[in-house]
């Protein structure tokens, strides 16, 4: 075993973001434009109709993963999902269906989905014939899935890429629904999901702009988790990393790679004040997931009958700003996707001074923190952080290196007033998101 400590701040990614190709201004206009002309998206509109409603946009969407995989060699496999949905918003059924573009990675099984919501609504949630242009909601994000796609598909993985149009966010959730269960159906092993859902504007209807800044959304205490798992994250004082919540630090770490980007306004919430998105359902299947949102929002464009100063309408978008936010979620993606998985367990424990045998740690001399973890298969390293207990994001690290390794000493640290938590390395130095030490296994 051989271990290296650096300062944080001596962190680069293995390949730089400046090498990378940078998504699209123009592409990303266009591609809301050709969601905006199906009229309306609701997804109780016409199915079968050849230009107008939901139907329409989600064979549109299928045609363009189409076109990207045969550049790349067809190497993403298109697809529907489906399945029926009855609620007080579609109270005689609605058949919901969820477009997957999937990349396949070395890892089949090992997988992170980036999605946006191809349907649109106006005022009247019931209204299913009126013109929904749905450019920013979730035009926006539909079109930054396509281009991540698009730039994405000339790489290779360790892990497999989802690329997902949903249908049903506006009549409760339910494309996000559809697509959680069938990661569980499927036994995916899901180590990121990006949701990004009204990410295209940085103007309010009174004028004031935010265009420096995207927010993510991350819960604190995990809704699937059991009361056993709730009960140790408190005792170890990790609310603050969460997978979700890290998975939030990671998305904010990678954005300040990026030249000319967005800072990320990390929200230690799920979603916004009282509100959910797709994400959601994958919260409550136990998947770490986040949501990508505006910094600031115009809600006279959002859900709103076409009127004068009121419709999500495509001048009213931002899309040099929408090309920032498809960076970070492609500069993200690549790493998650590059990475092993994250480590399942950590357990810390106070490293004491050598003793005879048999000897108790009563009276011995406390000396720094030993910190345990499962091996993950293709790692070849492990990369242990650490913080003092009053911060928010991690300040130091050392690397450990070997597949198998399982335990290192960290000296001078002391569990009592300090966090930590280990990375998986790979080959290339792409670092998985972190687990934190000192609780059990997620269930």
């Amino acid at each position: 075993m051989r271990s290296s400590y650096l300062p944080l701040a001596a962190l680069s990614l293995s390949t730089t973001a400046q090498a990378q190709e940078m998504p699209s201004a123009a592409r990303l206009k266009a591609d809301v434009e050709k969601l905006v002309s199906f009229g309306t998206r609701h997804s109780l509109s016409d199915a079968n109709d050849s230009k107008r409603g939901i139907g329409a946009a989600r064979r549109w969407f299928q045609s363009e993963l189409d076109k990207t995989s045969k550049a790349c060699g067809n190497c993403i496999q298109t697809s529907m999902i489906e399945r029926v949905f009855t609620n007080e918003r579609a109270p005689k059924g609605v058949n919901i269906v969820d477009v997957l573009g999937i990349q396949p990675g070395a890892d089949p099984n090992r997988v992170v989905i980036v999605m946006g919501h191809i349907d649109s609504r106006v005022t009247d949630v019931m209204n299913t014939t009126s013109d929904a242009p749905g450019a920013n909601d979730d035009g926006s994000g539909t079109a930054l899935v396509l281009e991540a796609a698009r730039i994405l598909s000339k790489e290779k993985f360790n892990a497999t890429i989802v690329y997902a149009a949903l249908s049903g966010e506006e009549q409760g959730l339910l494309g996000g629904r559809l697509l959680a269960d069938t990661a569980k159906q499927r036994g995916w092993v899901v180590s990121a999901v990006l949701n990004n859902d009204i990410v295209g504007n940085t103007r309010r209807a009174d004028g004031t702009v935010v265009a420096d800044r995207v927010r993510v959304f991350s819960e604190g205490i995990e809704a699937a988790a059991p009361i056993e798992t709730q009960l140790a994250r408190r005792a170890s004082g990790s609310e603050d990393d969460s997978p979700s919540r890290t998975l939030a630090k990671t998305v904010r770490s990678v954005a300040k790679t990026i030249p000319n980007g967005l800072d990320v306004l990390a929200v230690r919430r799920p979603d916004r004040f009282g509100r959910g998105g797709d994400h959601t359902p994958f919260l409550e299947a136990g998947y770490p997931a986040v949501r990508f949102s505006v910094g600031i929002e115009d809600f006279a464009a959002q859900h709103q009958d076409l009127r004068p100063g009121f419709g999500d309408t495509v001048d009213k978008m931002d899309f040099p700003y929408l090309a920032k936010v498809t960076a970070i979620n492609v500069a993200t993606l690549r790493r998650l996707a590059t990475a092993p998985a994250a480590p399942e367990t950590v357990t810390l424990a106070p490293a004491y001074t050598p003793g005879a045998p048999g000897e108790s740690n009563f009276g011995r001399v406390v000396i720094g923190a030993k910190v345990s973890w499962k091996p993950v298969d293709g790692a070849t390293g492990y990369r242990v952080y650490w913080k003092r207990a009053d911060q928010y994001e991690w300040s130091n690290h050392v690397d450990v290196s070997g597949a198998q390794t399982t335990e290192t000493t960290v000296k001078g640290v002391i569990v009592d007033d300090n966090f930590l938590g280990v990375a998986a390395l790979g080959a290339n130095g792409a670092e998985s998101i972190v687990t934190f030490g000192g609780i059990p296994p997620r269930r």
